[in-house]
C-alpha cells in the first residue's frame, strides 16, 4: 500500500523540525541566526556607523558574548539625522564613556521578539511596555497600528523598520532613529 500524500508530508515535516522563518536581509546582506550580533552587523551596508561606534566604544567582545541581547540597531541615516558633529564628537576617545552609554541605551538583556514586545505594550494599562536598557536608562515600546515604536527618555521615537533578525546570541530590531538617554 502506497503512503498517502498527507502521510509523506507529515513524515517530511517531522524529519526536518528545524523549519523556521528565514531571517530578513539587512543592509543588502543575509543575516544568519548562527552568527553573533557583531558578525552579522559588520555585513550590513546600513549599519557601518553603528559598527564603527561599537568598535570605538570597545563593545565588540560584549556583543559577541553569549548574551542573549535584544538590540535596537539604528541605521546610518539615523546617525546622520543627529545634529551636525554629534557622531564625530561621540567617536573621540575622550567621549568613550558617553558613547558606551548611548550605544547600551539601545540594548536590553534577554531576547525579545517584536511580537512579544508588542503584546506586552498592548497588555499594559498605559499602552507602553517599559524596559530598562543595559545602560540603566528607560526605554518604552508602543504599538501604533501595525508598527512598533520605541521611545527614549528624551521622548524621541524610533520606528522598528525590520524586526526579528535572529542572532546566535539574541535578536536585532532595526530602527530608524538613534535613541538618546538623558
Amino acid at each position: 500500500m502506497k503512503p498517502s500524500f498527507r502521510a509523506l508530508a507529515l513524515t517530511t515535516l517531522l524529519a526536518f523540525p528545524a523549519f523556521a522563518a528565514e531571517n530578513p536581509m539587512v543592509g543588502g546582506a543575509p543575516m544568519f541566526d548562527t552568527k553573533t550580533i557583531v558578525e552579522n552587523a559588520v555585513n550590513s551596508a546600513d549599519h557601518t556607523t553603528l559598527v564603527a561606534a561599537v568598535k570605538a566604544a570597545g563593545l565588540v567582545d560584549t556583543l559577541q558574548s553569549a548574551g542573549p541581547f535584544t538590540v535596537f540597531a539604528p541605521v546610518n541615516d539615523a546617525f546622520a539625522a543627529l545634529p551636525a558633529g554629534t557622531v564625530d564628537t561621540l567617536l573621540l576617545p575622550e567621549n568613550k564613556d558617553l558613547l558606551v552609554k548611548v550605544l547600551t541605551a539601545h540594548v536590553i538583556a534577554g531576547k525579545l521578539s517584536a511580537a512579544e514586545i508588542m503584546a506586552r505594550a498592548k497588555a499594559a494599562p498605559d499602552g507602553f511596555y517599559h524596559m530598562q536598557t543595559v545602560s540603566g536608562d528607560a526605554l518604552s515600546a508602543q504599538v501604533k497600528g501595525k508598527n512598533l515604536y520605541l521611545i527614549d527618555e528624551s521622548g524621541h521615537a524610533a520606528k522598528v523598520t525590520i524586526a526579528d533578525v535572529n542572532q546566535s546570541n539574541g535578536v536585532i530590531h532595526v530602527v530608524n532613529a538613534v535613541l538618546v538617554p538623558k
